[in-house]
């Protein structure tokens, strides 16, 4: 299987353009490949395939070899890989994903794509503003925000204190999310500034995670403790959020770097796996 690794600001995945091969496991394939000592390395795999309804399609397998719906820093490589690789020739296209067709607006120079801007289509809050929930034997309020997948926003007084391998998964795993849940930490830096911890379900704590800083500036947005447009500071960088409040749709820029090359002999997986 021949694969690019790329990343946004550290959220890092495996590409496989599925334009020229396909992928007969990609569950199983996703675990193989996202081990970071006996595989390529990453918090996932995805597949850029073909779509009879935008530019291409997006398919995102986690760690764990679950499926995600939508991943903001992965669909902004997807838009560098498209442009670059030929399989589009414009620098504004569409994206269809598991959480709707997705619009990005692409920086070139010199051939190359820099940026991308990615209308995250409009969020749906999925909680009370906030809900009040107990996790590990401590009362917490999060503030429930749906940006293509699923997201539970904790504000709290510091973050980089939190051991999220130990409480992530009583976050992620709590039984009022029993689909489980993204979950981010967030610190109110100003108004224009926070910053943000994530752990991911399926993949665990990663260096940046774009769908959950958007689903963070909403609902800090909403509580009035930010600015409509933040700057998201993360462990991999930074990411630019603007919520649009006439017209509900919010916006994710941000970088979209290529790493290498490869191609990996697969062991034939059990279809069923």
């Amino acid at each position: 299987m021949k694969f690019t690794k790329m990343h946004g600001i550290g959220n890092d995945y495996i590409y496989v353009n599925c334009f020229e091969e396909a992928v007969a496991n990609p569950a199983a394939v996703a675990r193989l490949v996202s081990d970071r000592h006996f595989g390529i390395g990453s918090d996932g795999l995805i597949l850029i395939c073909p779509s009879t309804v935008a530019d291409c399609r997006m398919r995102m397998f986690n760690e764990d070899g679950s499926e995600g719906a939508m991943c903001g820093n992965g669909i902004r490589c997807v838009g560098k890989y498209a442009y670059e690789h030929g399989i589009v020739d414009r620098p504004r296209i569409l994206v269809e994903t598991g959480g709707g067709v997705k619009e990005l607006d692409m920086q070139v120079e010199d051939g190359q794509v820099v940026w991308a801007n990615v209308d995250m289509g409009v969020p749906k809050l999925t909680s009370r503003l906030p809900e009040q929930i107990v996790v590990a034997g401590q009362e917490r309020e999060f503030v429930g925000i749906d940006v293509g997948n699923p997201h539970a926003v904790y504000f709290c007084g510091e973050v980089d204190g939190l051991d999220l391998e130990k409480v992530g998964p009583a976050f992620e795993c709590h039984p009022r999310f029993p689909d489980r849940v993204n979950t981010e930490f967030i610190r109110i830096i100003d108004r224009q500034h926070i910053q943000m911890r994530v752990w991911e379900r399926g993949s665990g704590e990663t260096m940046a995670c774009g769908t959950g800083a958007a689903a963070s500036v909403v609902a800090g947005a909403m509580l009035g403790l930010t600015e409509d447009a933040v700057e998201v500071w993360l462990k991999g960088g930074k990411l630019s959020i603007q919520w649009d409040r006439e017209s509900g749709h919010v916006f994710m820029a941000g970088p979209a770097v290529e790493v290498f090359h490869g191609e990996i002999r697969l062991p034939e997986f059990d279809e069923t796996a």
